[in-house]
């Protein structure tokens, strides 16, 4: 059977789940209702966090899919997919044009050689401008420097939702056979070199309780035999023995146990505990390794430490420290875009690709029963030739003409620059350049600022000279001098001051963070206090005390809006703000030292 491998690439939200899904079940792969999304976590957030393999059959080929993750912090596992397949469908919103994942991901492929088919999706959206979203893509692939044959590619019309496609513009909607019809045409088959010594390099990694790591990959020649004892070349050169224990192939989104695979298939293998992404799997010693595979550098960090608040160990199953070390150590697995320092005795210093990344791990560990405490997140500084670097991102912000102005004012004072303003049907489109140190704690602003009606995209650039002090306006914290339960007339009066994250009769303690204050510094307050009580009865003492709805906080939340001096405490069931000491005697001391 021939073998096709592509992989589904876009920017976040532009359909390449909905896309993958419907060519599924038009081959009668799964069922009506199925979604490749299919962890908590993507169902609710509504997007792809962890690349997933799938295949389907279509006119005796077997089709070899990865569906990616479009969200830039996720970006490094879309690069080392890009390593193992023949072609790309690269997914563009007909209405949104491409977007900043869209330049990342399309930019990596035309590096690689790739030649991607270029499908225009949503194309039932009112405002969808098919004519404009393909000269857009066009100038893109001019700008990235593609080559002639890369410039000539074919364009398809979809919309994955309803499961249709077509070749022109004037074709009738059918279902998705022009988008199969076509990978068959233009992806170059991937089985051969079958007679060849085995050459296999894992671009994913997996983790089963029974099997241990498991390596998702691409046999480049020869055949793959469960029981098999293979070599493996790491990239520094040395060389160990491992043997093959299982072989799994993909059957839809199924993994089937096999004996043996052979050269162009996308396989799982288990037996090897060390084995990491971008390592070769060889048959003999002497054979030369496949180039490693290069995965992008942590851009923020924070410090994970054991949740030593008064509330400790109430919530949680896991709250020791030797179970949060283990934890980490377990994450470092399968989650290659994550360094972790371990060398401190009482904390653990995590390196992640940005807020996302490292909240998606937190929210994985507090539904799995683990109390957690983390720093404020802080941008990585490198040194290189004497000169102090640190990220930058590009930045893209739609937002409504009248409001444009705010913006830039707003991304200016944090060391922006601009690239681009493009008027779009009454938005402005507007391109910056930014630190990510800019970037950390805004979004949370712009929402206000454009009053949720603003859009806002950015990704990593690179390292950049380090641009100077970046001033931020702090919001002073208010924090509780007392432990008990917060009562209603207490926090009317503090509502005033400014805003709360707390409401009524939740439990609080000394220290812990339950608002905000306005003028910008830091007040101890006592929110358990009640109403003093007599038998005489005063006008309009008595109205009716009227809340305003608290900020509930997230985990997103929660690490934008904290200080430097505070934790975010994470339980299963609660997510907390509190200083890092919470006597008020402590901090003043502190201060003073």
């Amino acid at each position: 059977m021939e073998i096709r491998n592509i992989a589904i690439i876009a920017h976040v939200d532009h359909g390449k789940t909905t896309l993958t899904d419907a060519l599924m079940r038009q081959t009668g792969m799964v069922e009506d209702g199925f979604s490749m999304d299919n962890n908590d976590l993507e169902k609710e957030r509504g997007i792809t966090i962890y690349s997933k393999n799938t295949s389907v059959f279509y006119k005796d080929t077997k089709i070899n899919i990865v569906d990616t993750p479009g969200h830039a912090d996720f970006g490094s596992e879309v690069e080392r997919v890009l390593r193992s397949v023949d072609s790309v469908l690269l997914i563009v919103d007909a209405q949104e044009g491409p977007m900043p994942q869209t330049k990342f991901v399309l930019k990596k492929s035309l590096e690689l050689g790739l030649k991607p088919i270029v499908i225009l999706n949503k194309i039932d959206k009112p405002a969808a401008d098919m004519v404009r979203a393909h000269d857009q893509v066009l100038e893109l692939f001019m700008d990235l420097g593609a080559d002639n044959d890369q410039l000539n590619f074919t364009t398809l019309y979809a919309n994955g939702k309803a499961g249709v496609a077509k070749k022109n513009l004037n074709d009738e909607l059918k279902d998705l056979t022009p988008i199969l019809d076509t990978i068959l045409a233009e992806v170059p088959i991937a089985s051969g070199k079958i007679n060849e010594p085995l050459l296999f390099q894992p671009f994913n990694l997996g983790y089963d309780n029974y099997l241990g790591r498991l390596a998702v990959g691409r046999i480049y020649q020869g055949q793959i035999n469960s029981g098999q004892a293979v070599f493996v070349k790491k990239a520094d050169g040395q060389v160990y023995h491992g043997k093959i224990s299982k072989l799994f192939t993909f059957t839809g989104v199924e993994r089937k146990e096999t004996e043996s695979a052979e050269a162009g298939d996308i396989v799982l293998v288990a037996g090897l505990p060390d084995i990491f992404i971008g390592e070769t799997i060889c048959q003999n010693e002497k054979q030369i390794a496949l180039s490693a595979i290069e995965i992008d550098e942590p851009t923020i960090s924070m410090y994970f430490l054991v949740n030593n608040s008064p509330f400790a160990g109430k919530e949680g199953k896991y709250v020791t420290n030797s179970q949060l070390k283990e934890r980490l150590a377990k994450e470092l697995e399968v989650n290659v875009g994550l360094k972790i320092d371990f060398s401190l005795i009482d904390r653990y210093k995590v390196y992640g690709r940005g807020e996302l990344h490292i909240a998606v791990l937190l929210e994985n560990m507090r539904r799995e029963g683990y109390e957690v405490q983390v720093s404020q997140p802080q941008v990585i500084i490198k040194e290189e030739a004497d000169k102090k670097l640190e990220p930058f991102e590009e930045l893209i912000i739609n937002v409504p003409e009248n409001l444009a102005g705010t913006v830039i004012e707003k991304i200016a004072k944090k060391k922006g620059v601009m690239k681009e303003l493009l008027p779009e049907n009454g938005y402005t489109k507007l391109v910056f350049e930014i630190p990510t140190r800019g970037l950390l704690g805004y979004r949370n602003q712009f929402t206000i600022d454009t009053g949720g009606e603003g859009i806002m995209y950015s990704r990593v650039i690179g390292f950049k000279p380090f641009v100077g002090e970046i001033n931020k306006k702090n919001l002073g914290s208010m924090i509780s001098m007392e432990k008990g339960k917060a009562l209603a007339f207490a926090l009317f009066n503090l509502q005033e001051r400014g805003e709360l994250y707390i409401p009524a009769n939740t439990d609080v303690y000394e220290g812990m963070v339950i608002g905000n204050t306005a003028k910008g510094l830091d007040m101890t307050v006592n929110p358990i206090k009640g109403k003093h009580l007599t038998n005489m009865r005063a006008s309009g003492s008595d109205d009716a005390i009227i809340l305003i709805p608290p900020k509930e906080l997230t985990l997103e939340k929660g690490m934008e809006i904290m200080a430097e001096d505070e934790y975010l405490e994470i339980t299963p069931g609660s997510i907390r703000l509190r200083k890092q000491l919470l006597t008020e005697n402590d901090r003043r001391k502190a201060k003073r030292s």
